[in-house]
């Protein structure tokens, strides 16, 4: 599913009506219904309901109008806010309004921040509300929030935490987050439900926007397909169809030769447990033939752990650094291997930094890039520009900022477009960890993933996902379909594995690789089922 911005949302608004001829006012109609679907949603019944409508004076806010009359015939007892006055509203905004008044439903128009007595009336009807509807801004938000929407929104979220059976419903994004950034200001309004218009816009997934958004539902309005389709914009949201698409059927004579060979450059003295879970997620992930290649002092512990990996030690110049010599060993792995995952636990000593930048210069098969090896890429980044071969780089948001010379606070902050510029860049598949993990590709498309649980913020994670974009390599996908089906699986495989709970084991990801693939394959999936 495609993923827009608000200018983006507009232009497609406006191609509607003037070139397919589609009424504003319809599609603010099917908007409202919409809204009052949702709020049947989360109330069950709207009969006999206090419901508080917020407005402002936009399109927003003409939603807002549009659900109140739906509301109103199905039941509801209804009040309408209007931050503004009636008599400035035009065009569809103005036209629902009107239709509302029809229904005798009461409005209050509010105009002034430090008018206590309107807030006081505002307040009266909010104790006994059971859903409170936020229509006041929508996309139009720009980081600049006036008084008195602050204070509107302020009393939202104040009514909600003192009635928690009060419900909030935010029409396409909650007042107060930014439509493109996630950049949300201190009173934006905390969501139960969200309802955003023919397609999700990209701060519903950024936090700490996201945090406001609650149960996020796209709304068909009656949008033409054919607009939908070519709207501008080339991000996109990871989803199960996309992935299942990607996804090879393996042939039922298959054997070990024909289902990958990954070659995985990881590990080093004390830090073995990198390399085990990175080679054996690769295993799970559905790669004939894992070898491992590890320094000679961390090859015995790993070939005890790890009984359907080949370790193989590469020679070490010192305790318990690899030397130069090593190259020979990766040079004749290499040979007959489909994709080489490097860095896990590999260390960050010179001499590894030295070797890990010329398996990556001389490298003929794609390299999925993690941990210590993007760490030995620091001041190098130019390599990336000249490899052979082809790359994805798996940084969480410290590694980034270590390579880009980016804080750690603008990774975070822009991970969009820190990603994607980068991408471009180097020429590399960025895959940037974090919620959301971001799959940036060299041609600008960036793609968002929709799995995943705060269970899986444990040691060990990232090295999962490395192994298992490395198995999908292996097994034929494009680098870029095996980076986008990698994390969501991994995601994917996280949900599983804690079923909601805190304290899941890395570990305990591997297991579960097999059946997020299956799940893909087969039924849809719910954590709710």
């Amino acid at each position: 599913m495609q993923i827009l911005l608000a200018e983006e949302m507009r232009a497609l608004d406006r191609a509607a009506e003037e070139e397919i001829g589609i009424p504003g006012l319809v599609l603010m109609e099917n908007a409202g219904r919409a809204v009052a679907d949702a709020s049947e949603k989360l109330l069950g019944s709207c009969s006999h309901k206090k419901i508080v409508i917020f407005a402002g004076k936009g399109n927003n806010g003409g939603d807002g109008s549009g659900a109140g009359r739906w509301l109103h015939n199905r039941g509801a007892e209804l009040i309408l806010v209007l931050a503004g006055l009636a008599e400035e509203l035009s065009g569809s905004a103005a036209d629902e309004l009107q239709y509302y008044l029809t229904c005798s439903a009461q409005l209050l128009e509010v105009t002034d921040a430090d008018d206590n007595l309107q807030f006081a009336e505002i307040e009266k009807y909010l104790i006994q509300a059971d859903l409170i509807i936020d229509g006041l801004l929508g996309t139009g938000f720009n980081g600049k929030m006036r008084s008195l929407f602050g204070r509107l929104c302020r009393c939202i979220n104040q009514a909600k935490a003192n009635n928690p059976n009060c419900r909030v419903l935010a029409i396409d994004i909650p007042t107060g987050v930014n439509a493109d950034t996630g950049a949300a200001d201190k009173d934006a309004v905390r969501a139960d439900m969200t309802v955003t218009m023919a397609l999700p816009k990209l701060g519903l997934y950024l936090y700490p926007g996201a945090d406001c958004v609650g149960e996020l539902r796209v709304a068909d309005i009656g949008m033409p397909a054919s607009l939908l389709k070519e709207a501008a914009g080339n991000r996109f949201l990871i989803t199960k169809d996309r992935v299942k698409a990607m996804l090879p059927e393996r042939p039922k004579n298959a054997h070990k030769g024909t289902a990958g060979r990954v070659a995985v450059a990881a590990g080093s003295y004390g830090y073995v447990g990198a390399a085990a879970l990175c080679s054996f997620a690769a295993v799970k992930g559905g790669a004939g033939l894992v070898t491992l290649l590890t320094p000679e002092n961390a090859r015995e512990v790993l070939a005890v752990k790890l009984t359907e990996v080949m370790v193989k030690g590469l020679p070490a110049a010192e305790d318990p650094l690899v030397s130069s010599a090593a190259m020979d060993v990766v040079s004749e792995v290499l040979e007959k291997a489909d994709v080489l995952a490097i860095g896990p636990g590999f260390g960050i000593s010179e001499e590894t930094g030295n070797l890990v930048r010329e398996i990556l210069a001389t490298s003929h098969v794609p390299c999925v890039i993690d941990a210590d090896a993007i760490t030995a890429l620091q001041n190098h980044t130019e390599l990336l520009s000249h490899m052979l071969a082809e790359k994805v780089l798996t940084p969480h948001p410290g590694e980034m900022a270590r390579i880009t010379g980016l804080p750690v606070a603008t990774v975070e902050r822009e991970r969009v477009e820190v990603a994607r510029s980068y991408a471009e860049k180097w020429q590399a598949v960025i895959v940037l960890k974090g919620v959301p993990t971001v799959v940036a590709l060299p041609d600008g498309t960036v793609f968002l993933n929709t799995t995943g649980t705060p269970a899986m913020a444990t040691g060990g994670s990232g090295d999962v996902l490395t192994g298992l974009i490395s198995a999908l390599i292996g097994q034929g996908l494009p680098v870029a379909d095996a980076a986008v089906a990698g994390v969501y699986l991994h995601g994917l495989a996280g949900e599983l594995a804690a079923k909601g709970s805190i304290g899941l084991a890395a570990s305990e990801l591997l297991s579960m690789i097999p059946e997020a693939r299956k799940t893909v394959y087969t039924k849809p999936y719910s954590m709710l089922e």
